[in-house]
């Protein structure tokens, strides 16, 4: 077990290491962050002083091994605009996104998990295409627009909720609403497509032939076996949150990460950009070595299949 968690922990640092690497170079050839700053009539003087100050004088590969000694000491450069430390103002937005991201997972689960199962068990019937259409639909709708129609409804018509900003709980419905729909739908896609996949083992059908409660054959037999794709599922989405909350974020003046990272890139805010996509590759990472030792814990064999490799 020991082997198999430390190949997994090498492949993330290495993966790490990639992603801030073509994080840097993406940056840097996409343009002079001072001249995006500064308007055409800044003499050129006051932008190689800007340039000398964030060390965007010095040559490429002298600037790249300059960022990888700071990443690894924990200092990922200092804002070009705010003038502070950018890990500590990305550090400021991170509470508010997960505060919206966990609402998001919760409620995809509470709605997701339940509805891929009734579907799954009901294949065919008229359960089953209600559960698939709602599931379509929360899939297939875009966030923004989605974000709108709810603004609209119940903000500007019924007057029920605040149509942007932070700090209470009626902040929180719409945005997470709005983010959880199509999670949740693609999770009741995925969990019945799952639970699909296994009614029709033999251990399900001698488990049926004892005359076993529906209920215990479902949790103790059908549901534990259908874990490791729904597993997989939850890792990706729970990586994706960071990033997939930008246009949400925007759309209802949420402070999170999200629209941090879309007002630093229209600023070109190079410090604070690399620490973003630096947490959201973590986030990735992190959520994907958590899928993989959790297929160790629900499946043994994988465990030592990785092992021998």
């Amino acid at each position: 077990m020991t082997r198999f968690i430390l190949t997994k922990l090498l492949r993330a640092l290495v993966t790490v290491f990639l992603c801030i690497t073509i994080c840097f170079f993406v940056l840097r050839l996409s343009g002079d962050p001072v001249d995006m700053m500064f308007s055409d009539e800044v003499p050129e003087t006051v932008k190689a002083e800007f340039r000398e100050r964030l060390g965007l004088n010095k040559p490429l590969p002298e600037q790249y091994s300059r960022f990888v000694l700071s990443v690894f000491t924990g200092n990922f450069g200092t804002s070009i605009l705010d003038g502070r430390d950018a890990l500590t103002i990305v550090a400021e937005r991170i509470p508010a996104t997960l505060q919206l991201g966990g609402a998001v997972f919760v409620l995809a689960l509470l709605i997701g998990v339940p509805a891929g199962v009734v579907a799954a068990t009901r294949r065919g019937r008229t359960a089953d295409r209600l559960v698939m259409s709602g599931a379509v639909f929360g899939y297939a709708m875009p966030n923004f627009f989605l974000g709108i129609l709810l603004i609209l409804f119940f903000s500007m018509q019924l007057r029920w909720l605040p149509s942007s900003g932070y700090g209470s709980l009626e902040h929180l419905v719409l945005p997470a609403i709005t983010l959880g729909t199509a999670m949740a739908g693609k999770l009741a896609r995925f969990v019945r497509t799952s639970v699909l996949e296994v009614l029709n083992n033999p251990y399900v059908q001698v488990a049926r032939g004892m005359l076993l409660p529906p209920r215990r054959v479902l949790f103790r037999h059908i549901f534990p076996n259908a874990a490791i794709p729904i597993v997989t599922f939850l890792g990706f989405e729970l990586g994706l949150l960071i990033g997939g909350a930008v246009v949400t974020e925007s759309v209802f003046g949420w402070p999170g990460v999200g629209r941090l990272l879309t007002l630093s890139v229209a600023r070109r805010d190079l410090a604070v950009v690399q620490v973003i996509i630096f947490l959201i590759a973590a986030t990735m990472i992190a959520a994907n070595l958590l899928v993989d030792l959790a297929y160790g814990w629900l499946d043994p064999r994988i465990r030592t299949a990785g092992e021998r490799r």
